[in-house]
């Protein structure tokens, strides 16, 4: 009988992982596509709130690539894995912040028009993101980590399709400028929610 239920217990894990596993290959290649259009972009109409949205696109991915490596390890290898994510997002803070330096010398105004196109493609795309990882959301670390950079995601591009409203309005540099100070400031937070998450599980 107890080896029946844990030969149950063990088929339905597996058929978890394999539902995570579908999810995370998903999400990670819209990150990625996301990360190439949103970098571009970014660059193209001069725009710190998008340049720094398409490094935490490229850190999602790089998370989403990690946590299918851990997907059916222990609890341990998803803790590590978990550290290195919160580490990604740290250094996307440290980008976003050089950039924002970068630009408070320049005082370039963001084009407007390319920032709503990109920001709204970019909302749609991590809000698909968020519905297929909310049912995921309390399996374990690892997705709770995954799911946690999803809802950052959906902030920062609403942000950035309300820093263009205000671009257009005032025709000043400083909304964007403000906003890739907000993201940096999103960006470690999380990474200390991250790590802090990942060292109490190692214990």
């Amino acid at each position: 009988m107890a080896e029946h239920c844990c030969q149950n217990k063990a088929k339905e894990l597996q058929k978890l992982q394999e539902r995570q596993g579908k999810v995370l290959w998903i999400i990670l290649v819209i990150n990625a596509v996301m990360f190439l259009v949103e970098f571009s972009g970014g660059i193209k109409a001069s725009s710190l709130s998008l340049t720094g949205d398409s490094l935490d696109m490229l850190g999602d991915a790089l998370v989403y690539g990690c946590s299918l490596y851990v997907l059916q390890k222990g609890n341990k290898a998803q803790a590590r894995a978990a550290i290195l994510k919160g580490g990604i997002m740290f250094i996307s803070a440290i980008a976003v912040f050089t950039r924002a330096t970068h630009q408070l010398f320049t005082q370039t105004v963001p084009a407007v028009q390319v920032m709503s196109k990109i920001g709204l493609l970019a909302l749609i795309a991590n809000l698909i993101c968020f519905l297929l990882l909310i049912r995921h959301r309390d399996d374990n670390i690892n997705m709770s980590s995954v799911w946690l950079c999803s809802r950052n995601d959906i902030i920062a591009n609403t942000s950035v399709l309300l820093t263009a409203g205000l671009v257009f309005l005032t025709g000043s540099f400083w909304p964007d400028f403000i906003l890739g100070l907000l993201l940096t400031v999103v960006f470690a937070q999380s990474a200390g929610k991250v790590l802090t998450q990942a060292r109490q599980a190692l214990k």
